[in-house]
C-alpha cells in the first residue's frame, strides 16, 4: 500500500514519540538505585553518591543532547514533509494545466484539420478553374493567331490595292501632264492658270482661320473649383470649355461662358498633377500622384485606361499633335514613358539624369521637349529613345514648357523667375520675359503662349497674372483678383478667354 508524504511524516513523528517514551522509562529505571541510595545516610555513602550523581548528571546531559537532536530532526522532517506536500500540490496543478493545454491543442488541431480540408478543396477548385482558363487561353490564342493571319492577308491585299491605286494615279498624272502640254501648245496656258488660281483661292477661303488673341482686362467668372487647390487647367481644342484637375482627385469640365460645371470625372486614386486632351476632345488624360495615368472617355465619363508602370508620382503628360493614340508622361522616378492608348500600355521608356517637371510633343510628333529640375531643356527623339539636343535654359528648376502654335518656339519658365523663348531649330534664346513682382509659386507653375503667338502669360506667387507682348517683351496687362498664389494659366484656342487657377482651388476666367 502506497502512503502519501503526510501519512509517512505522521508515522515518523509517532515512532519518534514512542522512542522518547521508551528512553524515558529506561532512564527512570536506571535512576531508581540512585533514589534508593539517597534514602541512606549521607555520611556513609557520600563519596559513592557523589560519583553516581556525577555519572547521572553526565547521562542526563547526554539525554538532553539526544532529545535536542531528535527535536531538531523532528522539526526538519516536518518542514521537509510540508515542502513535499507543497511540491506535490504544485505538480498536480501543473498536470491539470498541461491536461487543459492538451485538450485545447487537440481542439485547435481538429479545427486546423477542418480548415486544411476546406483549403484543399478550394485549391482543387482553383486548379480546375485554372485548367479551364488555360484551355480558354489556348483557344483564344489560336483565334488570335487566326485573326492575325487574316489581318496579314488583308494588309497584303490592301497594299496590293494601294499599289494598283498608285499605278492608276501615275497614269492619271501622266495623262494630266500630257493634257497640260497640249494646253501650252494650243495657247491656253493663261486660261488654265486663271482656273487654277481660282481653285486655290476657293480652297483657302474654306481653310481654318485662327482668331487673334484678345488681351484680357477683367475677371468674368470666379469659380470655387477644387478643395485643397487646383493644380492644372487647359482648354479643349478649338473650344471655350475649360478642363481642371485638383488635389481632391477629380477632373472637372466648365462652361466658361456661364461659369457652370458641366461634368465631373472621378476615379483617380491620387491628386491630379497635370492634364492633356486628345485633338478630337474625346479623351482626357491625367497625371496623378498615385504613380498612374488615367484616361477618361469624355462622352461616357468613365475611365477607359489606367496606365501603370511609373514607380513615383507622375507630374507631366502630353498627347501627340499628330496621333491621338500616342501619349508621353514623366514621373519622379526619372523615367519618361511613351504610351499607346489603343493598346493601353507603354511602348518606350527613357531614363533621365534629372527629374522632369514638364514636357510637350513637337508639332511633327517626332520630338519630345522636357524641362528638368536641373534647369536644362532637353529634346528627345522618340524613334531612337535618346536626347538629341540639350541646353541650360535656367539657373534653377524648369517648371513649365509650352510650344507655340507654329511649332517654331518653345516657352520655358523656371524658379529663377525668368520666362525664356527658344527657337526650336537653333535652340537659341529669342526672347526673355520678366517682371519685378513675378515669382513662380512652385515647381509645377504652368505658363502659356497665346494661340496667335503674340502674348506670354504667367501667374505669380502674389496672386497676379502677368501678360507680356512677345515682340516687345514688355507687360501689356497685370490681372489680380485675390492674393492666393497662381498655379497655372491657360489660353483658349479661340483667342479668348484666359483662365488662371490658384493654390486655394479658385479658377478665374479673364476676358
Amino acid at each position: 500500500m502506497i502512503m502519501n508524504p503526510e501519512e509517512l511524516a505522521m508515522r515518523a513523528i509517532n515512532h519518534a514519540l514512542k522512542a522518547l517514551k521508551k528512553r524515558h522509562l529506561l532512564e527512570e529505571g536506571a535512576h531508581a538505585p540512585a533514589f534508593v541510595a539517597l534514602s541512606r545516610p549521607f555520611a556513609s555513602q557520600g563519596s559513592e553518591w557523589k560519583e553516581k550523581a556525577e555519572n547521572f548528571e553526565l547521562e542526563l546531559q547526554q539525554c538532553y543532547k539526544a532529545q535536542s537532536r531528535l527535536s531538531e530532526q523532528l522539526v526538519t522532517e516536518v518542514a521537509e514533509c510540508r515542502t513535499a506536500k507543497a511540491l506535490v500540490q504544485e505538480k498536480e496543478t501543473l498536470i491539470n494545466d498541461l491536461q487543459t493545454e492538451v485538450t485545447q491543442t487537440r481542439e485547435e488541431c481538429s479545427q486546423l484539420k477542418e480548415s486544411l480540408e476546406e483549403k484543399t478543396k478550394a485549391v482543387d477548385l482553383v486548379m480546375s478553374e485554372n485548367k479551364e482558363l488555360r484551355a480558354q487561353l489556348e483557344e483564344m490564342t489560336l483565334k488570335a493567331k487566326t485573326a492575325e493571319d487574316e489581318n496579314k492577308m488583308l494588309i497584303d491585299r490592301w497594299m496590293l490595292q494601294k499599289m494598283q491605286d498608285a499605278e492608276r494615279l501615275n497614269e492619271a498624272n501622266a495623262l494630266y501632264e500630257e493634257m497640260m502640254n497640249r494646253l501650252k501648245a494650243s495657247g491656253l496656258e493663261q486660261l488654265a492658270n486663271q482656273q487654277v488660281d481660282g481653285v486655290v483661292r476657293q480652297f483657302e477661303a474654306g481653310a481654318e482661320n485662327f482668331a487673334g488673341s484678345t488681351v484680357p482686362t477683367a475677371c468674368k467668372h470666379k469659380i470655387p473649383a477644387h478643395e485643397g487647390g487646383c493644380t492644372s487647367i487647359l482648354f479643349e481644342y478649338q473650344s471655350d470649355r475649360l478642363i481642371s484637375g485638383g488635389q481632391e482627385r477629380s477632373v472637372k469640365i466648365w462652361d466658361t461662358k456661364t461659369g457652370m460645371l458641366t461634368r465631373t470625372l472621378d476615379g483617380s486614386l491620387g491628386s491630379i498633377l497635370d492634364l492633356t486632351v486628345t485633338h478630337d476632345n474625346r479623351y482626357i488624360i491625367a497625371a496623378s500622384s498615385s504613380c498612374n495615368l488615367y484616361v477618361w472617355d469624355v462622352n461616357s465619363g468613365r475611365i477607359r485606361h489606367t496606365l501603370t508602370g511609373h514607380k513615383d508620382k507622375v507630374c507631366a503628360v502630353d498627347v501627340s499633335k499628330v496621333s491621338s493614340s500616342l501619349v508621353v508622361s514623366a514621373a519622379y522616378d526619372r523615367t519618361i514613358k511613351l504610351w499607346d492608348l489603343q493598346k493601353g500600355y507603354s511602348t518606350l521608356t527613357m531614363m533621365s539624369h534629372s527629374n522632369c517637371n514638364s514636357l510637350c510633343f513637337s508639332m511633327d510628333g517626332q520630338t519630345i521637349c522636357t524641362g528638368h529640375t536641373d534647369g536644362n531643356l532637353r529634346l528627345w527623339d522618340i524613334t531612337k529613345g535618346e536626347v538629341v539636343s540639350e541646353v541650360a535654359a535656367h539657373s534653377n528648376a524648369i517648371t513649365s514648357i509650352s510650344i507655340s502654335r507654329s511649332g517654331n518656339n518653345i516657352l520655358t519658365s523656371g524658379r529663377d523667375n525668368l520666362h525664356n523663348l527658344f527657337d526650336m531649330r537653333s535652340m537659341e534664346v529669342c526672347g526673355t520675359f520678366r517682371a519685378t513682382g513675378n515669382r513662380l509659386a512652385n515647381n509645377w507653375s504652368r505658363s502659356c503662349i497665346s494661340p496667335d503667338d503674340r502674348y506670354v502669360t504667367s501667374g505669380s506667387a502674389d496672386g497676379s497674372v502677368y501678360v507680356w507682348s512677345r515682340f516687345r517683351s514688355d507687360i501689356v496687362s497685370t490681372l489680380r483678383e485675390d492674393y492666393s498664389p497662381i498655379n497655372a494659366c491657360a489660353w483658349s484656342g479661340l483667342g479668348k478667354p484666359l483662365a488662371s487657377a490658384d493654390k486655394n482651388g479658385t479658377i478665374c476666367i479673364w476676358t
